[in-house]
């Protein structure tokens, strides 16, 4: 059996994952770097001391039971493609995917954070074909806020960047405001568990754009007023979710109008909402990751390098 190894180490999670390409199976194990209570994120040098700590750890865990044949290797190098793109905690797993490239004698490949949320969720969605068409892909995270058009390109898919948020990202959003409302960071699952206990539901908002991008800035000292006005926590996290909802379904519509109505693939862990995804999917022709594969995890890493290594 061909198993490829998919090491992804974000400003989030470590996360290692093998790939089984003849049976299309994946193993995955990923732990999320402690923040402190309080905290609205995690500093690059704390960041890469947790991922050293964590990712030999994960490793056991996931070469534990049995031992396997590595075909090849798939490592994030990178948080996206565009040029600089750059965040010091990913050099814990290159360095951890070169050593092991080199004393098994596999080949590495590497791919953005990005590619991998792309990947990860055509994978989840069960239309890995994709990568051999065109389609609008939606990154949504702590770290990124973009619509991209993909295409075919050598081995997998090109990316472009159409639409991109021009100050906060969306899971920076919710964080700040779950934060102000007493949550642990990462907030999103404790803020969508108060949302679902609002008899409030989700509503547009009138979001800031320009030049197809939009600002998501002000839905902070938005939920601050709220929360100073005396409203629970419950209305402001559904407030804090629509003003999200309200920025994808704008630029949605933008990306459509221009390009057609392509399959949208909407990936990165802030698009694990159980709520902004009921949305979107009754409007559009839209793919979603299980909420597994929405947050961040080797496991696309680990398929690119599958089909990359097959298509060499």
């Amino acid at each position: 059996m061909s198993y490829y190894l998919g090491i992804d180490t974000s400003n989030y999670t470590t996360s290692v994952a093998l790939y089984n390409s003849d049976t299309n199976e994946i193993i995955s194990k990923k732990k999320l770097l402690p923040v402190k209570s309080g905290e609205k994120g995690i500093r690059q040098s704390d960041a890469v001391f947790h991922h050293t700590v964590q990712l030999p750890d994960l490793m056991c865990e996931l070469f534990n039971e049995k031992k396997y044949d590595i075909a090849g290797i798939g490592v994030s190098v990178k948080p996206c493609n565009e040029d600089g793109s750059y965040m010091p905690c990913f050099l814990t797993g290159i360095s951890v995917a070169v050593s092991l490239s080199n004393a098994l004698n596999v080949p590495l490949y590497r791919f953005s954070h990005q590619d991998g949320h792309i990947m990860a969720a055509l994978y989840s969605a069960e239309k890995i074909e994709l990568i051999d068409d065109k389609f609008l892909a939606f990154h949504v995270s702590g770290g990124t806020s973009q619509a991209l058009f993909v295409e075919p390109s050598n081995n997998y898919f090109k990316t472009t960047v159409i639409s991109d948020s021009l100050d906060l990202k969306a899971g920076q959003a919710i964080d700040r405001v779950g934060v102000s409302l007493g949550l642990d960071f990462p907030c999103g699952p404790e803020l969508e568990n108060l949302a679902l206990k609002s008899t409030n539901s989700l509503k547009k908002i009138n979001v800031f754009r320009r030049d197809g991008k939009f600002s998501l800035s002000g839905v902070e000292n938005k939920c601050k007023k709220m929360l100073d006005n005396g409203e629970t926590a419950e209305d402001i996290s559904v407030f804090c979710l629509s003003y999200i909802y309200s920025a994808i379904d704008d630029t949605v519509n933008e990306l459509i109008a221009k390009y057609g109505e392509l399959p949208i693939v909407f990936s990165g862990g802030v698009m694990s909402n159980s709520i902004i995804r009921k949305k979107l999917n009754e409007k559009y022709n839209s793919l979603f990751a299980e909420p597994y594969y929405s947050s961040d995890n080797a496991c696309g890493i680990a398929i690119l390098a599958s089909i990359c290594d097959k298509r060499k």
